[in-house]
């Protein structure tokens, strides 16, 4: 009877859970492509999740070359638990900003400002609703205003 083979399996999916959790608030946070759908930390949980699949496999269909009947469902329900967190803290608790008091309303005239457009030039509200649209000579009657949510 041979020795029952280390199933690397498991503890490589929980790892790999482990870092897609811990590396999003680390890492992926600091770049906007990673911060707003954190999709690498998604996938990194996704082939975590697979790799525990494929160790429960191994540990129970062919227990009798492989170890993890004990440690692969403890490994499973923290890596569960782990990605349950991730998913709550991403989809849930990162929507419950609280609501700007002084932002004006839909419909409310926009308080006056001037920004710098994508050639370094300024832009203000009043020079946008005085200046004559091209092709038709007339000003605009408004000016929409678009807000991209972000951390700055």
């Amino acid at each position: 009877m041979e020795a029952r083979r280390w199933n690397w399996h498991l503890w490589a999916g929980f790892l790999v859970c482990l870092v897609g959790f811990a590396s999003y608030p680390v890492f992926f946070v600091k770049f906007p492509v990673t911060r707003d759908v954190p999709w690498v930390n998604f996938l990194l949980l996704a082939a975590g999740l697979a790799m525990l699949f494929y160790g429960f496999i191994r540990a129970f269909g062919d227990s009798a070359h492989y170890r993890g009947k004990i440690s692969g469902p403890i490994l499973g329900l923290l890596s569960v638990l782990i990605v349950g967190l991730f998913c709550y803290l991403i989809f849930f608790m990162a929507r419950q900003l609280p609501a700007s008091a002084g932002a004006p309303r839909v419909g409310q005239q926009a308080p006056e400002f001037e920004l710098a457009d994508i050639n370094n030039q300024p832009v203000s509200l009043a020079k946008l609703l005085s200046t004559p649209l091209p092709g038709t000579g007339t000003a605009p009657k408004g000016v929409l205003l678009v807000f991209y949510r972000g951390y700055w």
